[in-house]
């Protein structure tokens, strides 16, 4: 398997830049392994049963990028990738000539971090003050690489779900971003039941696709958990035939590393899971997505959802009828084989 066979032609005009007005008015690509339909997300309420179970990612986009100086002298920017205690977090830096173990690192002119260590890549930080406070006050909105702007104070908004609650992650789970507050009352009256797990999204989503991830079948590890009621609500689910639908990847790859390492329970833990052509989906029925970077691990993932074919030719009619793609673009409802 290689990355060059999920690539697929995009014209950058189609990344979009900014959200659109309102959430539930972005397109929603239905697809199936025999069909596309074009549709609005508005129409999601009839699109799904009596009985069904819709499952989101309650995570909050944390403030996570921070600018400051190294005291030795140069330019640093700090993406917060895992708070750790109070005081302590994982993080990229990018910075100038070289950072090391013990180099004390200045935010905002008056506060103050050392480097403690660098693990896999990231470097162990700890700062003088409480680090969520110092995100409060000093941080920005991590928008992904592919957005070409500076954040703005629409993005602390409109780059987080309406229904975010467990603060931790570096980016929203996007699939999310589409939903309203009379959305979700347009579903419950049509029967569908609404659940919520938390996966803490980190930077290693932003990062290339490498060969060893490939060969080891493992991506880098984020923070998931998954509760008694949630449990609850997927058994009530299947006593009623309803299907266990997903929004976002997000929520697909916690479920999925449930069933494989022990089974439907409530857990707290990490997953690495790489879901790929081949893996055999054991709870997720549908799921709702936006669209993904070419050779990326997730449209690895959602070419195993459906097959490959029927995702590369789903993404070259959405390229044909204009459809916005990444965060602030627009989704697909993907139904199972």
């Amino acid at each position: 398997m290689k990355t060059s066979d999920f690539y697929f032609h995009l014209p950058e005009h189609l990344i979009a830049q900014n959200p659109i007005d309102d959430r539930d008015a972005s397109r929603l690509l239905h697809v199936s392994e025999s069909n596309v339909v074009d549709r609005t997300f508005s129409d999601l309420p009839r699109l799904l049963n009596n009985g069904d179970l819709l499952v989101l990612n309650n995570t909050e986009v944390m403030p996570a990028r921070l600018h400051g100086v190294k005291t030795s002298g140069g330019k640093i920017e700090i993406l917060i990738e895992r708070v750790v205690d109070e005081c302590s977090f994982f993080a990229q830096v990018k910075f100038s000539g070289k950072l090391r173990a013990d180099n004390e690192l200045l935010i905002g002119n008056t506060i103050r971090m050392k480097v403690i260590d660098r693990v896999k890549g990231f470097f162990l930080i700890r700062s003088d003050e409480p680090i969520h406070e110092v995100m409060d006050t000093q941080g920005q909105i991590p928008l992904p690489p592919y957005i070409k702007r500076t954040p703005n104070i629409k993005d602390k908004q409109r780059y987080q779900t309406v229904f975010a609650s467990e603060r931790g992650a570096v980016a929203a789970p996007t699939a999310g971003l589409h939903f309203t507050e009379k959305l979700f009352n347009e579903l419950k009256d049509h029967g569908v039941d609404i659940g919520f797990l938390t996966l803490h999204v980190g930077a290693g989503t932003f990062m290339p696709l490498r060969e060893e991830q490939i060969l080891k079948e493992k991506l880098h590890q984020e923070f998931f958990s998954v509760s008694n009621a949630l449990c609850h609500q997927i058994k009530q689910a299947h006593l009623k035939s309803g299907r266990i639908i997903a929004v976002g990847t997000t929520v697909t790859r916690a479920l999925e590393s449930l069933m494989v390492s022990g089974g439907l329970r409530d857990c707290k833990g990490f997953t690495d899971i790489f879901i790929s052509p081949g893996f055999e989906f054991k709870i997720v029925d549908a799921m709702i997505t936006n669209f993904h970077l070419p050779g990326s691990s997730l449209m690895m993932l959602v070419s195993a959802f459906l097959n490959k074919e029927t995702i590369l030719k789903s993404y070259a009619h959405a390229v044909e009828k204009g459809y916005h793609f990444y965060s602030y673009g627009d989704a697909m409802y993907l139904e199972g084989k």
